[in-house]
């Protein structure tokens, strides 16, 4: 996905908003808001090549049975058979409607968790950061919160929260998810864990774009 890819989600001009509405609800809290947008969390290039080796194991058969070719060349046919598809296969809305949901969301899932971790959410003290995570390609997003957040929010209330991100972004309108999003975990969070003595906003604002794997 290239910049002009993810200003066609979100523009210039709502990153900032997004920035400005993550320092905003910081202020009122000790916690630490990351939100991280990617591209994709997975290559899924093992079903391109699964459907078409399965498509190129069918292909014997039939030209067995009602033709005279000889063996080599129904050989030579079903390798063709298996080049064409994993090509035609590795085009990526292919790749994605070939790959299983879960699957998809299993690996979004996993790329949620590693960048809990690259952000260095886990390194809040009090343990309380956390994380909004959207991955495009799979049409996934999910919060996740470390651990002493999680002892005051239950997890169905970050279930509602996702569930109105995602209905925002499935109408066009990401920029007002993210911001709505911010919001409310910036009130869940100022409820919980207010500002210390000693605040410090020591992770970044900004919006982070992530390029597929």
């Amino acid at each position: 996905m290239t910049r002009g890819d993810y200003e066609m989600l979100i523009s210039a001009d709502d990153q900032q908003r997004i920035a400005d509405a993550i320092a905003a609800a910081e202020r009122a809290t000790s916690g630490e808001i990351v939100a991280v947008v990617a591209e994709s969390s997975g290559s899924y290039l093992s079903a391109a090549f699964l459907w078409a080796g399965i498509a190129a194991l069918a292909v014997p058969l039939p030209l067995i049975h009602w033709t005279w070719w000889p063996i080599q060349t129904i050989y030579i046919v079903q390798i063709a058979v298996f080049a064409l598809l994993a090509l035609l296969f590795s085009h990526r809305p292919l790749r994605l409607s070939l790959t299983p949901r879960s699957v998809r969301h299993g690996s979004a899932h996993r790329r949620a968790l590693e960048q809990f971790l690259a952000q260095n959410l886990h390194t809040t003290p009090g343990r309380t950061g956390v994380l909004i995570f959207v991955s495009v390609a799979e049409r996934y997003a999910e919060i996740v919160a470390d651990a002493e957040i999680n002892r005051h929010v239950p997890v169905e209330t970050w279930t509602a929260i996702v569930r109105h991100l995602t209905a925002h972004i499935g109408d066009g309108q990401a920029a007002t998810g993210f911001l709505h999003t911010i919001q409310t975990v910036g009130q869940l969070l100022a409820e919980h864990f207010p500002p210390g003595s000693e605040r410090r906003d020591a992770l970044p604002n900004h919006l982070i774009l992530l390029p597929g794997d």
